[in-house]
C-alpha cells in the first residue's frame, strides 16, 4: 500500500527508529514500526488483519471515514484512505490502495 503522512514531522518521526524511540518510548516505537510494516506490505486495506494484534477498524462519529490499528493500549495509529477528488462515503477496504497517516493518539 502507498503510505503518506498528514504532517512532515510525523513522517520524519515514523521513518527513523531513533526518533520513534525518543518520541514514544521503545515499546510503542516497536508497535508503530510493526503496524507500518504491515500496512506497507498489504496490497489493499482489506489485507490488514481486523483481528488482534493489528485490529484494523473503521472509526465512527467525528472520525467517520478514518481507520485505526491498535498500538500499545490505549493508543492507535489513525489513518484515512487517500481518495480521488470528489469521492465521498466510506470506500470498500478492498478498493483502498493508498492511505494517509493522520496521527498516533489515544482518542478514548
Amino acid at each position: 500500500m502507498d503510505i503518506t503522512f498528514a504532517a512532515s514531522k510525523l513522517e520524519q518521526i515514523c521513518n527513523s527508529e531513533r526518533r520513534l524511540r525518543k518520541r514514544y518510548g521503545a515499546r510503542m516505537a516497536k508497535a508503530i514500526a510493526r503496524r507500518l510494516a504491515v500496512l506497507k506490505q498489504a496490497r489493499t486495506l482489506s489485507r490488514v488483519p481486523a483481528t488482534p494484534p493489528d485490529r484494523r477498524h473503521a472509526l465512527t462519529g467525528k472520525r467517520k471515514g478514518q481507520y485505526a490499528v491498535d498500538l500499545v493500549h490505549p493508543h492507535r495509529l489513525v489513518f484515512e484512505p487517500r481518495r480521488e477528488s470528489g469521492e465521498t462515503g466510506n470506500p470498500d477496504p478492498a478498493d483502498v490502495t493508498a492511505i494517509t497517516i493522520i496521527e498516533v493518539v489515544d482518542y478514548h
